[in-house]
């Protein structure tokens, strides 16, 4: 079916940050399959471990214990301080499950029909809970009727979010994304999400995170939270969790996650073995080599560059990050940028029309960067010499 804008290139190999094309060109990726390959293409620790899996066990069914999926929930918990999870294939389908965690808790807090405040201009996924919860009128457009229970509030707006508590006793948790990634990496306010928090505790509503794209290390700690001292009571990731094999995770708390019984949700391959193990390898492999703290380094450092190279360009709106989750958002449509680039042999994308967006591997070093940097900035300077 035609649902994807697809460029004319094929990609046959990787290693590391590279790609190579079915006709021998290597391009810089500094986009990571949209946050997904942290570690790049044909990791070995991950190669192995997935061969290795799928020459012993890939899938038996959720109907049994699977001893790499506790495994991998253990560590999860460890990482992120939540008490369980339940495994999914996608982060769709692990914002589904929190959906469906906020509908359980509100009932069973005896509102009739539970409903989760969203943000506007955030995206949740394409299935029809998480398009409905998604802020963007055009992922919208011809799938209506949309699912009801949702009320839509402005991001970064915490009194705007306490006015619809304050007004709608349906309220049984708040969905929201600590850095809006395809919004155009939009980064709120510091405390934002503690301040959710107290709203949150204040009015006995859940606080669920979706750390789809922000999660396993790509800010500069494991989970975005986790730049502020907080715990979420829902905690949604999925992307970078399994270096490009599909695994989705939707973590709570006890109190939360003891609401589901068996049945109330579920998933055929959602926690196979061969996905728990590339997520362990995934995980074990950022731990070993200190990816985070690279992420971190990393990332201040490139913003920096393209501030002080780009100071000049009145084309520039804002150039900002997390980590190595980086946006330059411009005072013009610049998606043909993404094909400039291409040209250049360097892999980017553009969201919300504006911003380009940044999500290069964490295993990026400084030489890496810097050729990322090089040939951005002078594509951008093209493009503002054709604006003018």
């Amino acid at each position: 079916m035609s649902t994807y804008a697809r460029k004319p290139i094929t990609f046959l190999s990787g290693e590391g940050v590279w790609l190579v094309s079915d006709q021998q060109d290597k391009y810089l990726d500094a986009l990571s399959g949209i946050a997904v390959c942290g570690l790049g293409h044909a990791h070995p620790d991950v190669a192995k471990a997935i061969a290795d899996q799928a020459a012993t066990l890939m899938h038996t069914s959720n109907i049994y214990r699977i001893e790499l999926q506790e495994k991998l929930g253990k560590k999860l918990c460890q990482l992120s301080g939540m008490d369980a999870v339940f495994f999914g294939n996608s982060g769709a389908e692990a914002n589904e499950a929190a959906i469906k965690l906020a509908r359980v808790y509100g009932h069973h807090k005896n509102i009739k029909e539970p409903a989760i405040i969203v943000m506007k201009n955030s995206f949740h996924g394409r299935t029809m809970a998480t398009l409905t919860a998604t802020g963007n009128r055009k992922a919208h457009a011809g799938f209506e009727p949309l699912v009801p229970g949702f009320v839509r509030a402005p991001y970064n707006d915490l009194a705007a979010v306490e006015n619809i508590i304050n007004n709608n006793t349906s309220i049984s948790a708040i969905l929201v994304e600590p850095i809006q990634g395809e919004g155009g990496v939009i980064i709120p306010q510091q405390n934002y999400l503690s301040k959710l928090k107290d709203l949150c505790t204040k009015h006995e509503i859940l606080l669920m995170l979706d750390e789809v794209q922000t999660g396993n290390g790509r800010t500069g700690k494991w989970f975005c939270f986790q730049h502020e001292n907080i715990q979420p009571d829902v905690l949604v990731t999925a992307k970078g969790l399994g270096n490009g094999v599909p695994i989705g995770a939707c973590m709570a708390t006890k109190k939360v996650a003891d609401l589901f019984s068996p049945g109330s949700h579920g998933s055929t391959f959602g926690g196979n073995p061969l996905a728990c193990r590339a997520a362990l390898a995934t995980i074990g492999t950022i731990e070993k080599n200190n990816l985070i703290k690279n992420a971190e380094q990393l990332g201040n450092y490139i913003v920096s560059e393209l501030q002080e190279k780009l100071s000049s360009n009145t084309l520039i709106k804002e150039v900002r990050g997390k980590g190595l989750m980086i946006g330059i958002e411009m005072n013009a449509s610049c998606a043909e940028l993404v094909d400039s680039c291409l040209k250049q042999n360097l892999l980017i994308n553009v969201t919300a029309e504006r911003v380009i967006r940044l999500l290069p591997p964490l295993i990026f070093d400084k030489s890496n960067a810097d050729t990322m940097v090089e040939i951005l900035v002078n594509c951008i300077e093209d493009f503002s010499v054709t604006q003018t």
